[in-house]
């Protein structure tokens, strides 16, 4: 049976990943920074797609190989960390709603103008005092 979104779990992604880089003795040097640092370079193989516009060409299937580069260190990251990235997500999610809140962010409702507005307030109440 092909593994899809809707049959597979989180902790099936960080088992596979975490199995193909155990089996090949990669494990060793799956430090957290390693793996950001990783997190980083497949995103911008991914963005390179786009570099000089829309679409490079290559198709769908060369973008869908990049994110399940990204997929697998992201959840390899977490896992490494300790992170439970359903948890994690959801957590963010809930702030993001604080933060953006439907009255002001419904469409049509809200300009660039508002989101610089509130990003910037929320920078300014968000970083540590020195």
């Amino acid at each position: 049976m092909k593994k899809t979104d809707d049959t597979t779990t989180i902790q099936e992604l960080i088992d596979a990943f975490t199995a193909f880089r155990a089996e090949r003795g990669w494990d060793k040097s799956a430090t957290p920074r390693n793996l950001a640092t990783s997190i980083a370079i497949e995103a911008a193989e991914l963005l390179e797609h786009f570099q000089w516009g829309e679409d490079d060409g290559l198709g769908k299937q060369e973008q869908a190989d990049e994110l399940a580069d990204i997929l697998g260190y992201c959840v390899s990251f977490a896992h490494a960390i300790g992170i439970d990235i359903s948890t994690a997500f959801f957590d963010k999610l809930e702030r993001a709603k604080q933060k953006y809140p439907i009255e002001l962010f419904h469409p049509g409702n809200h300009d660039d103008e508002t989101y610089h507005r509130i990003k910037q307030s929320y920078r300014q109440h968000t970083r540590p005092k020195r």
